[in-house]
Formats: C-alpha cells, structure tokens, sequence
C-alpha cells in the first residue's frame, strides 16, 4: 500500500510540476564546493564530531564525513554545516 501512495505522490507532483522533496517528503542536499552543506527536510541529528556527522531522514541516515566540521545553522527545517567535507553517504 505504501509503495501505491508513493507512486500517486509521485505522479501527481510530477503532473503539477510540484518540488518533489516537499510532496515525497524526502530531504533536499546542496553542497556548496567542499566547504558547506545544506540539507533540509531532515529528522535530527543522532552523531556529531569535528570528522562524522550522522543526520536522520526519511530515506535513512545521512552520514557526512571531513575535517573540521561544525554545524552553522540547526532549525527543524535545515541544518548547515561547514568544513572540509570529503563525503557523503546514505545508508538505508
């Protein structure tokens, strides 16, 4: 049943042209270079260090890894974090 609504979901921000983050409720990442990171849509942050920062989301656990991370900016809708950021991974 979930796999049906997904796919209804889908189609139909596909057939207004509507941001399919908002409507699939997935979150949304924009890497600045190697220097920033923003992702929004998220569910909190479970681990963070100066080398690993481990974000929850819908599609699983976003885990950042780099140098000197800090996290500029944490609201319940975005968080920002800067470093030198050297990976990404999603792990379902």
């Amino acid at each position: 049943m979930d796999n049906k609504m997904e796919n209804f979901k889908y189609n139909i921000s596909e057939a207004l042209e509507l941001p399919k983050d908002i409507v699939l409720d997935l979150p949304k990442i924009i890497m600045v270079g190697n220097i920033q990171l923003n992702i929004s849509n998220h569910k909190g942050i479970i681990e963070y260090t100066q080398e690993i920062l481990r974000i929850n989301s819908n599609i699983g656990v976003i885990k950042i890894s780099g140098n000197n991370l800090k996290l500029k900016t944490i609201l319940s809708e975005e968080i920002i974090v800067r470093g030198n950021i050297e990976g990404i991974q999603i792990i379902s």
